[in-house]
């Protein structure tokens, strides 16, 4: 393979950015229940080679890679947890993380040098402060494991949005993402409708062990549709995200159709958070003229999904009641449960005044007992002061987006500011900030621009 390193130091040559990811995960999932334990290691290693590779050859190539490992990573996790025995930190799905720490010499050299300060920054530096309070409440209880895996989950998606602020062309990097979603998501989409009808052995196995109840039941006809991720809250928040750029970004009815089985895997993820999340976007889409006519396109899209859907026989009834339950509050277990989890922790309030780190559940994370919603869970790890400051850094950054995608008006801006809308709408819910999640938060809300665009001005003729 010939390549060299370009004046930018940029790597160029025939080989895509993403190449070595996928064949990472594929000679993994072929060659991994072999090797046993040793390819948790081998797979994590790659996983930062890849991410290496990706990110000398292009920022949206980079970011291309990112988004295939955390889409397949845990698929071939269970893979290999299949023969290998069922691991229960697991360790593989750090890979994806390390993938993303690619960037950091960049960033350390931004930091050292006398460039302004930029304003994306501020979110970032707030809600990385409160990680490393509740990092260090974990450390201090004696919980290495939890203060290390919260550290990494939180703080990783952290570095590598503060490594993107200074990209040439952030409009580029959110059609690359568009771009690699219209291969993700059938891909994910069709194998989550596989697992719905009939879960193979890896996902029963690891059903089997997984102390999630947000999953469902090992069974045909019984999975909460997770496809090859790791719950059905990353799969369906994914794929909301995986959904809006490909409407928008990705023209033709060809990319609708190439996406219509992740949107029927979407709706058996039955995370009704991520339905209602996607619904906001797409009202705020319909606020710009930009995006109005695609809006109102995918709008119908889906809303033909939903009836067709509930019309098959095989998904009509559990899609169908799903649907029903969000008219029917008082009657709604999961709504119960989170109203009765705020009231006992504002019942208790001064129980959790200086908070007690990363050592509740971690929201959103197979393998784990979640707490629901970002305001209890940063509540709980960092205390009200430290908690009210994380959320003010979520809530900031999410309002900026949103603002500076009013201001700029493109495209690609108003996505992004459609993206930011839905992740409001989950705070009180369900988590954006650790993982997967994180990434997908805090990689596209600094993706517009923190000023706003001079519009060119007419060069006058001057008559000789």
């Amino acid at each position: 393979m010939s390549r060299t390193l370009s004046a930018a130091g940029r790597l160029t040559g025939p080989v895509r950015g993403w190449v070595p990811a996928v064949l990472l995960l594929v000679a993994t999932a072929v060659a991994g229940p072999a090797l046993g334990g040793l390819s948790r290691l081998v797979f994590i290693l790659g996983c930062g080679a890849a991410g290496w590779y990706a990110w000398r050859r292009s920022p949206g190539e980079h970011l291309q890679t990112a988004l295939v490992l955390f889409a397949f990573a845990p698929f071939v996790r269970r893979l290999v947890d299949l023969t290998a025995g069922y691991d229960q930190a697991g360790i593989m799905l750090v890979g994806p993380l390390l993938t993303l720490l690619a960037p950091f010499p960049q960033l350390w050299r931004r930091l050292e040098s006398d460039q302004p300060f930029d304003r994306r920054m501020g979110p970032l530096l707030l809600v990385g402060v409160c990680v490393a309070y509740a990092t260090v409440l974990s450390m201090f209880q004696g919980d290495w494991m939890n203060a290390a895996a919260g550290a990494l989950k939180w703080s990783v998606p952290l570095l590598y949005a503060a490594a993107l602020i200074d990209v040439d062309e952030p409009e580029d990097l959110v059609r690359k993402a568009a771009a690699a979603f219209v291969v993700i998501l059938p891909v994910t989409g069709l194998y989550g409708i596989w697992q719905y009808v009939d879960p193979p052995n890896w996902d029963r196995y690891w059903m089997s062990f997984a102390p999630i109840m947000s999953a469902g039941q090992p069974i045909p006809f019984g999975v909460r549709t997770f496809s090859t991720m790791n719950g059905p809250a990353s799969f369906a928040t994914f794929t909301g995200v995986g959904l809006l750029l490909v409407g928008f970004l990705r023209p033709g009815w060809q990319s609708l159709v190439f996406a219509s089985p992740a949107a029927l895997a979407f709706l058996l993820s039955l995370y009704r958070t991520a339905w209602l999340s996607l619904a906001v976007g797409l009202v705020f889409c319909l606020a710009f003229a930009v995006s109005r006519r695609r809006a109102a396109v995918v709008l119908v899209g889906l809303l033909a999904a939903v009836v067709i859907a509930g019309t098959m026989t095989p998904f009509s009834e559990v899609i169908g009641e799903r649907l029903a339950s969000l008219t029917e509050g008082s009657q709604d277990g999961s709504a119960q449960e989170r109203l009765e989890q705020y009231v006992s922790l504002w019942s208790q309030w001064d129980s959790s005044l200086f908070g007690v780190g990363f050592t509740v559940s971690d929201v959103g994370s197979a393998g784990t007992m979640a707490v629901d919603g970002m305001v209890i869970a940063c509540w709980l790890a960092m205390g009200i002061v430290g908690g009210i400051a994380c959320l003010t850094g979520f809530v900031w950054a999410a309002g900026s987006a949103v603002v500076a995608a009013s201001r700029d008006g493109s495209r690609e801006a108003v996505l992004i500011g459609a993206i930011a809308c839905g992740a409001l709408f989950q705070m009180p819910l369900a988590s954006i900030a650790s993982g997967e999640l994180g990434f997908l938060f805090w990689t596209f809300v600094v993706l517009v621009s923190a000023a706003p665009r001079t519009p060119a001005r007419p060069t006058r003729r001057i008559a000789a």
